[in-house]
């Protein structure tokens, strides 16, 4: 489906998304007789206890967009999807899913495979780079209150200067995928960095998700008067396409988080970013969002009707995935349901019917495009 620098096709809606949180794929029993999540994108917060996090995967190759082999390494023991947030072709922070040996100590594996050089080299997705420089080494130490130390060799000084605050991104967001990891400390030799080594840049105590990735702070005159809300949109490679966490500014004077974050959602990235939404122009919330027990519902307008195939009443995946992952990344948020003037209907690119709740999908960009 072709995409827009701005907006594109959507759809009539109800699907409720179950937040995979902390543990694993987290599903309530409401759920248990969901449709299959769409097949590109796929986003997992690990668990502490791995071997609970492989008894709660999707098993089967069309349902998680593994290969056969990756599917039989994984049930055989031999490897664990990981995410790695790694630096794209257009200088985002981006998470790519990637099998990684199984082993022992898996938060420190996962920096280690954001080395430059290092182990990732043979495995990484076209068009992607490490964001570590050379032969840095790490060891990771993660405390009872969820804090993750990471304390890097001397090597890890030797970055360009404008890579540092992408550095400081994918440490945080690699590490924070994991259910015991709330928080990140940066070490250098054994000393706590204040900033960072080549440009400065401020280190607060604990670094969180709430910091933002790859923040966007474009037609902001006054940061005091706005929050932060972490959105995904599109990229694209000649294969398919991908998603990008972007963290925006929003208006301060929204009082609700859920509706500031949909709000730069369909407002879409800015012409000059190389980001793409697949959002008509005029989408927006018909009422508040309701949220009861982490669950919130979504009431939009009929822009977000698509014309797939000439269908009427289809959501496309992409706007699907980026309601799912954006309105998810929200604390408060375990699931959504989105409606169109009232009515729960939803209809997939397949033409097919999703009235059962629908599964925020367990990884993301798993490289399956």
């Amino acid at each position: 489906m072709p995409k827009k620098g701005m907006m594109g096709t959507a759809v009539s809606v109800t699907a409720s998304v179950l937040l995979l949180s902390g543990c694993g794929l987290f599903q309530s029993d409401q759920a248990s007789e969901e449709i299959d999540p769409p097949q590109d994108i796929t986003y997992v917060k690990e668990e502490k206890d791995q071997d609970q996090t492989d008894r709660t995967k999707e098993k089967t190759d069309d349902q998680d967009g593994k290969t056969t082999s990756e599917n039989k390494a994984e049930q055989n023991g031999d490897t664990v999807m990981r995410e790695l947030y790694l630096i794209d072709k257009n200088g985002y922070v981006t998470a790519q899913t990637i099998p990684l040996p199984k082993q022992e100590g898996t938060a420190k594996q996962a920096l280690e495979y954001l080395v430059e050089g290092g182990p990732v080299s043979n495995i990484l997705p076209n068009g992607f780079r490490a964001v570590l420089p050379a032969d840095t080494t790490v060891n990771v130490d993660i405390k009872e209150d969820g804090t993750a130390i990471a304390d890097f060799s001397n090597e890890f000084k030797n970055y360009k200067a404008e890579d540092e605050q992408k550095i400081v991104q994918a440490i945080t967001w690699t590490l924070t995928q994991f259910n015991s990891i709330d928080k990140v400390k940066i070490r250098m030799n054994g000393h706590d960095l204040k900033e960072m080594p080549v440009n400065g840049t401020p280190l607060p105590e604990n670094l969180s998700r709430e910091d933002g990735i790859n923040i966007d702070t474009a037609g902001v005159t006054d940061m005091t008067a706005t929050q932060p809300v972490t959105v995904y949109y599109l990229a694209e490679t000649d294969k398919g396409t991908y998603y990008v966490p972007v963290t925006k500014r929003a208006s301060e004077k929204e009082s609700d988080q859920v509706t500031a974050a949909i709000e730069e959602l369909t407002e879409g990235p800015s012409k000059k970013s190389g980001l793409l939404s697949d959002f008509q122009g005029d989408v927006k919330l018909e009422s508040k969002p309701k949220i009861e027990d982490g669950h919130v519902t979504l009431d939009f307008n009929e822009a977000i009707y698509g014309s797939a195939d000439g269908q009427k009443k289809v959501i496309s995946d992409e706007v699907l995935n980026s309601i799912v992952l954006t309105v998810t990344e929200l604390p408060d948020v375990k699931s959504v349901s989105v409606t169109v003037n009232g009515k729960a209907e939803l209809v997939n690119e397949k033409g097919e019917k999703l009235s059962k709740p629908v599964s925020r999908p367990s990884r993301v960009n798993t490289g399956s495009f």
